[in-house]
């Protein structure tokens, strides 16, 4: 009976681990492209020059040269003001480091232009340890692309995907220099897709949680396939280190930043002259539209191919050249990478109904122009149900506005100030009406029924943004 117990229970256990799924076998393996891929990884060493007013290095200073710019720049904690200084002035060499990939055999490569743009020397150090002063081909920091060169022949060379084709969800690989470890290779998975970040307009960032830290900056990312897929760029840490919030710049973005560096060492990008912002719950409320999608033009440059094609502030771009503009992030990006002088259909909503204009796209100006902001200086006045105080503005204010009205507020309080109104702003008009007076802004105002929300178009500095304020009274 013993025999038959253990046989039987030996034979249930067999057959439970035999039912258990074998998850082992779907797990990824990378060696295959840490093998063929790694060779066309570099590291990038970087020698800057800083020129530091005098600044000496002190005795017991740590040797790290980081450590010692620090201190060099910022003093020593409890040190008085003005030790350590040199009559003279004196140079100091930094060191940073970084990573970037072999795009052809003739020694292109691609790395991020934060880690070359201050560069005085570019070294490049390959995985057979051979090394190369490279030059600088061109950058650019608004996707923060660049591409080097270095003087050699039959290189490895990545091979570049498609990063459209990228799942969330998918296992992807980064290769690169963290912390000058050459060659280091981390895993993980695609975290989304599209990802829009603050002051990066150009660039739909594939979010992963791949381990990047210093020095990873300008590796590749690479799918499972061992395709170069993106260009790690940022990451979002509290302690300096991977918290598994990292960000890479789509492949085929950068390749299209490197061929026209390459060609004119330059960038060339459609533009309209029309400043944007997202479209709120809110503010389609007030502008009678049943969703978000779209574009909001805040504000229009008075003769800029916007301004010429006939687009007007508190219109919503749905579509611009057949391609749906979901998000105010999307616009960018899609004008960006628009051919100058091209005509184009652009699909805007402008006062509940929708109309397709055609837009002729400029070219981006390298320095926007600056525009003065007005004057606060007004007298006393009296608040409207919403709390704003409002003055016309001179024919001086008006010049710096190319001629266009707006109410001056003097001051911002109730449910103004708590949408976000400041002293300073300028309205420049309720919904889709221009603000040509106080008395007029006032009626139109009272004429709003409580519990409606109202779209107040604002001028603020150099910028303009609509904003949307539920009147309560």
């Amino acid at each position: 009976m013993l025999k038959q117990w253990i046989s039987s229970t030996l034979l249930t256990i067999a057959i439970a681990v035999n039912a258990l799924p074998v998850y082992a076998k779907d797990l990824p393996d990378f060696t295959e492209l840490a093998e063929k891929q790694g060779p066309a990884v570099v590291n990038i060493s970087i020698t800057s020059v800083a020129h530091t007013n005098g600044i000496a290095p002190f005795p017991g200073m740590p040797d790290d040269e980081n450590i010692q710019e620090f201190f060099k720049r910022f003093g020593i904690p409890g040190m008085p003001p003005g030790q350590g200084q040199a009559p003279g002035g004196q140079e100091f060499k930094t060191q940073s480091l970084g990573s970037g990939f072999i795009i052809s055999q003739d020694g292109y490569i691609l790395t991020n232009a934060h880690v070359v743009s201050e560069a005085d020397e570019v070294l490049v150090k390959l995985s057979d340890k051979r090394e190369f002063k490279a030059k600088i081909i061109g950058a650019d920091k608004r996707t923060d692309v660049a591409l080097i060169k270095i003087e050699a022949t039959n290189l490895p060379k990545v091979t570049v995907g498609d990063p459209n084709a990228l799942k969330v969800g998918e296992w992807v690989a980064a290769i690169g220099s963290p912390f000058g470890l050459e060659n280091t290779m981390t895993a993980g998975i695609v975290s989304a897709k599209g990802r829009a970040l603050p002051q990066e307009n150009f660039v739909p960032f594939i979010q992963t949680d791949v381990a990047i830290n210093p020095g990873n900056s300008g590796g590749p990312l690479f799918n499972l396939r061992g395709e170069v897929v993106g260009i790690n760029s940022q990451i979002y840490s509290r302690s300096g280190g991977s918290m598994g919030l990292s960000f890479s710049i789509p492949i085929d973005v950068a390749i299209d930043i490197s061929n026209q560096l390459k060609a004119s060492g330059k960038i060339t990008r459609g533009w309209l002259g029309i400043a944007i912002q997202e479209l709120t719950k809110e503010l389609a409320e007030s502008f009678g539209m049943k969703n978000t999608n779209g574009a909001l033009v805040a504000g229009v440059e008075k003769g800029g191919p916007a301004d010429k094609s006939g687009l007007e502030a508190g219109d919503v771009i749905t579509k611009f050249d057949s391609k749906p503009i979901v998000t105010s992030s999307d616009l960018p990006r899609v004008v960006g990478s628009t051919k100058p002088g091209k005509s184009v259909p652009v699909e805007v909503v402008r006062k509940g109904a929708a109309k397709t204009l055609n837009v002729s796209v400029g070219e981006m100006p390298i320095d926007p122009a600056e525009a003065s902001a007005p004057s606060k200086a007004a007298p006393k006045a009296e608040a409207n149900k919403i709390g704003l105080t409002l003055k016309e503005l001179t024919p001086q204010q008006k010049k710096k506005l190319n001629g266009k009205n707006g109410l001056l507020v003097i001051e911002s309080a109730g449910i103004a100030a708590q949408a976000g109104i400041r002293r300073g702003d300028v309205v420049l008009g309720l919904n889709n009406s221009e603000s040509q007076s106080v008395d007029l802004f006032n009626k139109q105002i009272n004429a709003v029924p409580a519990g409606k929300t109202v779209a107040i178009l604002v001028l603020r500095g150099e910028s303009t943004l609509y904003v949307p304020i539920k009147v309560t009274k």
